[in-house]
């Protein structure tokens, strides 16, 4: 016989099908059984994850084992029992009029009813569950297959209960993946690429295979596809209500979980549960215990289309939503301040330079904890495994002087999978300082170059691995850079801080890139293996700042060029910090004479005026800064005598200090000493915003 065109069909659609080797064993073995272990299989996932593909293959697996297999597309079935039952009897073959109950009633084998684009079906779900499923005779498999887990009234009936069995579809594993890539002969160089961005998922693959094949040799990159990403977002997204459900689905893309309050607050809308109540009906979309999130491939499709198709809004939900993170990161504290950090990192997640260094797959998930009785000689063992017996010894040594800065990692089992050892060293002994060489390296740039003030304090993260990958690119250690980022952020008159890694080299562009440059000066030597040192002065660029002025490189900076300088703030000493709030009292009624004084570059002015803040509101922001200092003094009573001296010679001054006596009904004297002691308190209180930031 000449073989048929379906022949040829169905030859290529098998010699590009790979994975699902669990579905398929559990649908050719459901067959197999003597007594079906279950009469239906609902298969559910979102769009292109390859439902309809894997249906094919149970069809296919049906005919070889002798099973007679009907396939119903919900696509081209009118939805009403009528409607259905007519598109079943044509899928079984079966003469006009012919009850497909009847016909499987009276067939002594086995049947197969397969259903796909369940979700068409939604009206027809009652009817098929309660009416005309039941009918069919017990050795009969019912497959059903649509983007959404099955309505909670399936597994409330306890009925269907044992009866149903539920596979959720997920994207191909990295091996199934590359195999895919294989056979559609996509060049092996380009294999990491294509997985980076299609994360596995059919249909990504098989769009970005038929552009090979479509344009011939080319470097796959997803901004430089944008019909490739358009044809995504229209599979996940067939039909938007409107443009407000538009802007809504693409602020999804942007954060790591979306709320209900975070989605007002990026819409600029005083109510968003509509909006919000629509995005959770997507069947590409996931929720847990903190928010709604897009499936990966329907994040990265959505993100890249918008940044390539309107880059002004782009940037528009990039700011809003960092605002929204800067302000809740002053409100919380603890576990709640930790996942409003990462929410804010997870910002930087699609810059083409930090995607190589950080693993988001886990990222934020697990909490850290205080070193436990028992966990010392694990951490011993992994220090000795990966960086030798000398290091072991300097762990040793630190576990006894700075036990409290050892923040272990651990798995389920509550075994540590990891650990970081955080000292400060405003806190290391004079002896010690030249102990330990990352210490001794440390201590002598400080004292030479930025040597620390009163009441500032400054961080050696000295220790850092995980116990399988050690400082190799995992979610742990993105959790220990997240959590070093948190320490940043609380840390009350953090001046510096100093950040030791094996293998320098490697991590330098990410350091780079977020303002941490490499200090040879401090880099060290134990066991003969040299460690870099990454550095950050935290006086000359505050951590709010910081964060402003990364979120904004991430936006506009090319991951090719040399990042934009940080915005950075002036280090005074305590006299001249002195000084120059006395200076700036005098002039506080008078905007254009603060423009010269060195406070408008201090941390406690940047940090509230923001780093893009011009000169003018760096002034106003001063003044601001002084008037609360000022109002501070209202309280306790005692004080008020202060806070009286200050307005009438600053605030709301008198002509003179006599006439400012006068109003005051004081001796000159004594007026003269209340205001000393208010200048002097308001100095001490902006001091200690200087160097102190804000409370952990």
């Amino acid at each position: 016989m000449v073989p048929r065109l379906a022949d040829r069909l169905d030859v290529s659609r098998r010699r590009r099908f790979v994975g699902r080797e669990a579905e398929l064993t559990l649908f050719r073995d459901a067959l197999a059984a003597q007594e079906l272990p279950f009469n239906l299989l609902y298969v559910h996932g979102p769009g292109g994850i390859g439902k309809t593909t894997l249906l094919g293959e149970f069809a296919r697996l049906a005919q070889h084992a002798s099973v007679d297999v009907a396939t119903v597309d919900a696509r081209y079935v009118d939805p009403s029992p009528d409607g259905f039952t007519a598109a079943l009897s044509l899928a079984m073959n079966l003469s006009p009029g012919q009850s497909p109950v009847a016909a499987l009633t009276e067939r002594a084998a086995r049947n197969a009813i397969v259903v796909d684009t369940y979700e068409l079906l939604t009206p027809l779900d009652n009817w098929l569950r309660e009416v005309f499923l039941p009918q069919f005779p017990e050795n009969t498999l019912i497959v059903l297959a649509g983007r959404n887990p099955p309505p909670p009234s399936w597994s409330a009936d306890p009925g269907w209960q044992n009866l149903v069995r539920l596979v959720p579809l997920r994207n191909l594993t990295p091996d199934e993946g590359r195999a895919y890539l294989t056979r559609r002969t996509v060049p092996l160089e380009q294999h990491q690429a294509v997985l980076a961005f299609t994360h596995g998922h059919p249909l990504a693959m098989a769009l970005v295979a038929d552009a090979y094949v479509q344009r011939g040799a080319f470097s796959f990159q997803a901004e430089a596809a944008p019909d490739i990403v358009q044809t995504l977002v229209e599979q996940f997204v067939q039909k938007v209500p409107g443009p407000a459900h538009r802007a809504a689905l693409e602020a999804s893309a942007l954060v790591r979980m979306m709320t209900e309050g975070l989605l007002a607050e990026l819409l600029g809308v005083g109510d968003a549960r509509e909006l919000f109540d629509w995005l959770r009906s997507l069947s590409f979309m996931e929720f847990g215990p903190q928010g709604l999130f897009p499936h990966d491939l329907a994040r990265d499709a959505l993100a890249v289309e918008l940044r390539w198709r309107n880059p002004d809004w782009y940037a528009e939900l990039h700011r809003r939503a960092r605002s929204y993170y800067a302000a809740r990161l002053s409100q919380t504290r603890g576990p709640e301040q930790q996942r409003i950090l990462f929410d804010y990192v997870y910002l930087h997640r699609d810059n083409p330079l930090m995607r190589p260094y950080l693993d988001w797959q886990e990222t934020g998930t697990t909490m850290p904890d205080l070193m436990r009785d028992g966990d010392r000689p694990v951490l011993r063992a992994m220090v000795a495994t990966h960086e030798g017996e000398e290091s072991a010894r300097w762990l040793d040594y630190w576990c006894e002087r700075q036990p409290a800065g050892i923040v272990v990692y651990r798995d389920s089992a509550g075994r540590p999978s990891g650990f970081v050892a955080r000292l400060a060293l405003e806190e290391v002994a004079p002896d010690d300082r030249s102990a330990d060489p990352a210490i001794r390296a440390a201590w002598t740039h400080l004292e030479r170059q930025a040597p620390l003030r009163p009441g500032e304090r400054a961080t050696v993260f000295r220790f850092w691995m995980a116990n399988d990958t050690y400082q190799a690119v995992s979610a742990l250690q993105s959790l220990i850079f997240g959590r070093a980022a948190q320490h940043y952020l609380t840390t009350p008159g953090l001046a510096f801080s100093f950040f030791a890694t094996a293998e320098p080299d490697f991590w330098a562009p990410m350091f780079a890139h977020v303002d941490l440059p490499r200090l040879p000066a401090a880099d060290f030597v134990v066991g003969g293996r040299r460690y870099g040192v990454f550095s950050h002065d935290w006086r000359v660029t505050p951590p709010l700042t910081w964060l402003e002025v990364l979120g904004e490189r991430e936006i506009t900076s090319d991951a090719e060029q040399t990042p934009a300088p940080v915005a950075t703030a002036v280090v005074l000493s305590a006299p001249e910090f002195a000084a120059a709030v006395r200076d700036a009292l005098r002039d506080v009624a008078r905007p254009e004479a603060l423009r010269q004084n060195p406070l408008l570059r201090a941390r406690l002015v940047l940090e509230r005026a923001g780093a893009g803040a011009r000169t003018a509101e760096r002034v106003a922001t001063l003044q601001t800064c002084l008037r609360e200092a000022i109002d501070s003094l209202q309280h306790p009573p005692r004080d008020a005598k202060l806070y009286r001296a200050l307005v009438h010679t600053y605030l709301d001054p008198a002509p003179t200090q006599e006439r400012a006596a006068e109003l005051l009904d004081l001796p000159f004297s004594t007026y003269r000493r209340h205001l000393t002691a208010g200048i002097a308190r308001t100095i001490e209180a902006l001091w200690q915003a200087e160097i102190g930031g804000r409370e952990a």
